[in-house]
């Protein structure tokens, strides 16, 4: 079973991506922040991250970069609401590998997940 790494402060939506992807059979981890998010994909090792780009204590940028000077692969799929293509640039060349707009569906979600992750 593939394991996910959801990181978002608003509960009800990490709540709602999480219900989503248990639909696809999928392990959920969840992180309120982005201090918990960092140490969860560290300590978890997790197939796929999505991360919040605005969270407390941690930015989903900064995870993305101290990810990466890591050396850390793992797939990460930045969630936010910001649209401008400043944004998801800065997104990408901290190095993660895609970018959700939010609102999305969670069909959407689900068929993004299931493509990155070979289901």
């Amino acid at each position: 079973m593939k394991r996910i790494l959801v990181a978002d402060d608003e509960e009800s939506l990490r709540y709602l991506i999480t219900e989503t992807l248990e639909l696809g059979d999928y392990e959920i981890l969840q992180a309120r922040d982005g201090e918990e998010a960092f140490r969860l994909a560290i300590e978890s090792k997790p197939d796929l991250i999505l991360l919040d780009m605005m969270m407390p204590k941690m930015t989903g940028f900064e995870v993305t970069q101290a990810l990466r000077e890591r050396g850390e692969t793992t797939t990460i799929v930045l969630l936010t609401a910001r649209s401008q293509k400043e944004s998801r640039e800065k997104g990408l060349e901290l190095g993660a590998n895609y970018y959700l707009i939010k609102p999305f569906s969670p069909l959407e979600l689900l068929n993004l997940v299931d493509t990155i992750l070979g289901e």
